[in-house]
């Protein structure tokens, strides 16, 4: 079993209609995660708008968070000021949560060895599990394969990797040359059947909001050996994974619209990201009935 489970949502921020902190919702949603099909939560990632958080926000959630449910907490601490990072690692451990999130520093396109040097620093903040988390589409940089090799090998409490990179061919060669014990997560729910292909044993995902059951289905079988299950499984989800995001509507806009459809009160994105486009909340319900219809089939 992985460290964290095999199915793991990046939980959105719920915020109420003025656009306050709901934690609340926050509480309700994370026990409905719990319910279906989710063996972890992650915190104040990039789903949960955590650039648009206050720290005393960002804090409040994770305490509300790890309060509400018995399941791993992931709190998303980056960020591309190193000591705001670690000072938010030394917060979060300080308030329970199971492990931490540390995103490749954003905007200001460190070198390999300012990376390096970033993530060290955050791990050195606490003894808790350290989770990497690699999308250069969103930081600007790649952290390369060779730097995550290095840090698994020297840093203890480094022990996984979220990859959303999109380059499954690469993340072969890091699984193959990684110490026993490093685990490799999907972070890009698209290529999660390629990547658990190459060895990765889990999913850090966005439509898992309302796939969890899906998803759990899915390993199950890839577990067993079946392939052709597993493919059909995944085939019923290309729909969802196409909603998540897109130009006009970038995650975690839909993820809102969805769970607003579900009647969860989640409120809108704020700033810059929100609010919704209409046409999302008029395909959310689509979407959601064309899941249940192959669920069926």
């Amino acid at each position: 079993m992985a460290r964290f489970g095999r199915v793991l949502t990046a939980m959105i921020t719920p915020f109420d209609e003025h656009g306050a902190l709901d934690l609340d919702a926050a509480r309700t949603l994370a026990r409905w995660l719990q319910d279906n099909g989710n063996d972890g939560l992650v915190v104040a990632g990039t789903t949960g708008e955590a650039p648009a958080l206050s720290e005393d926000e960002t804090l409040s959630l994770f305490a509300a968070v790890v309060e509400a449910v018995s399941i791993p907490v992931i709190a998303g601490t980056g960020s591309n000021n190193t000591a705001h990072a670690v000072h938010l690692t030394k917060e979060a451990t300080a308030l329970g949560v199971s492990g931490i999130l540390a995103v490749c520093p954003y905007y200001n396109r460190p070198s390999q060895a300012g990376i390096e040097g970033h993530l060290r620093a955050m791990a050195d903040a606490s003894p808790l599990p350290q989770v990497v988390y690699d999308i250069p589409v969103r930081t600007g940089r790649k952290i390369s394969t060779a730097l995550l090799l290095k840090l698994a090998r020297e840093v203890p409490n480094i022990v996984a990797l979220k990859d959303a990179a999109g380059n499954p061919g690469e993340t072969a060669v890091l699984i193959a040359n990684a110490p026993e014990g490093f685990e490799v997560y999907s972070g890009d729910d698209g290529l999660t059947l390629p990547l658990l292909a190459c060895g990765a044993v889990g999913v850090i995902g966005v439509a898992t909001h309302w796939t969890g059951v899906d998803h759990q289905e899915l390993f199950g079988l890839w577990e067993k050996g079946d392939v052709a299950g597993a493919r059909a499984v995944n085939a019923r989800l290309l729909e969802s994974f196409a909603f998540e995001t897109g130009d006009d509507a970038p995650n975690p806009i839909p993820t809102k619209a969805m769970m607003r459809h579900l009647g969860f009160a989640v409120g809108q994105a704020r700033l810059p990201m929100g609010p919704a486009p209409a046409f999302v909340d008029e395909r959310a319900p689509q979407v959601m009935a064309n899941l249940l219809a192959r669920r069926g089939s």
